[in-house]
């Protein structure tokens, strides 16, 4: 092996231990895996979920606790899917897996207009699918692969979009409160995610659904913090640390923080008595 070469192994052994640092710490952070837990790794055949199972599996060893792992992936039934390839890694490395059969493709795009933006719900369905298998196997705990950057993105097609201040967290409890989610990854950046799958040489599955269609909000604020990363770096860092340093005083949600009670000595304010005249002058 000449020096390049050395070298170049050198960097990706040290990557793999930052992100599996990163992942430790995520998990540790957010209490995300318990003793005797059985996680569901949702892998859709991409760089993240990849590395997501790769990350899990090198932190099962030595973790403190035990815990199962189980890969699951969803046949959305693409055209040009090869239905193989995934069976075949994971036979390879030995980690028990699961492959639903869902034709989500035809729904799609049956229901959505030519020349929109299918995500959203190729998304929503590719969740009920996997919740529905989760519940129906006794899963503890469901593993996807957003990273650091999705959470930033998200941030803000939320706050540009739906004015509201919210990103992916960590870890949540879906809405019929039936399965708690995690994302190990909450901490890595995709650039060294990518960098890591490039390395390993992962079996990539591309999604074909809509063409590779991405979805053009979700592209223009990843463009944004990427020009806002070339002109000051570390500036994608510092807005992720941001959502863990949280100050409801110092925001404007009266439902977060009670704003009203502040500082008063009497009755609280009636916005309706504020409210009169200005609604008689508006008439």
């Amino acid at each position: 092996m000449n020096v390049a070469a050395r070298k170049h192994e050198h960097e990706a052994v040290r990557l793999a231990k930052r992100l599996r640092h990163q992942v430790g710490q995520a998990i540790a952070d957010y209490n995300m895996i318990e003793d005797g837990d059985r996680v569901m790794v949702c892998l859709s055949g991409g760089k993240d979920s990849y590395t997501l199972l790769d990350m899990l599996r090198r932190l099962q060893a030595k973790a403190p606790v035990r815990f199962e792992l189980t890969a699951v992936h969803l046949d959305q039934k693409q055209p040009g899917y090869d239905p193989d390839v995934l069976p075949a890694y994971l036979r390879g490395i030995g980690v028990p897996f699961h492959v639903i059969e869902q034709d989500t493709y035809s729904v799609v795009r049956r229901v959505v207009p030519e020349g929109k933006t299918m995500c959203s719900l190729c998304s929503r369905m590719r969740r009920g699918a996997l919740y529905m298998f989760a519940a129906r196997e006794g899963f503890t705990k469901i593993a996807l692969g957003h990273h650091r950057d999705d959470i930033v993105e998200t941030l803000f097609l939320n706050l540009f979009h739906h004015a509201a201040l919210k990103a992916m967290p960590p870890k949540l409890q879906s809405d019929d409160g039936r399965h708690i989610v995690i994302r190990p990854l909450a901490y890595c950046r995709e650039a060294d995610i990518a960098a890591h799958a490039g390395h390993e040489g992962y079996p990539i599955l591309p999604c074909n659904l809509c063409g590779s269609q991405e979805n053009l909000q979700r592209k223009v604020v990843k463009a944004m913090l990427a020009d806002w990363e070339r002109l000051q770096p570390g500036r994608v860092e510092n807005v992720f640390r941001a959502l863990t340093k949280i100050s409801p005083s110092q925001l404007a949600d009266p439902a977060l923080f009670d704003f009203a009670a502040l500082g008063t000595r009497g009755a609280g304010a009636d916005a309706h008595a504020w409210l009169r005249d200005n609604a008689a002058d508006l008439t």
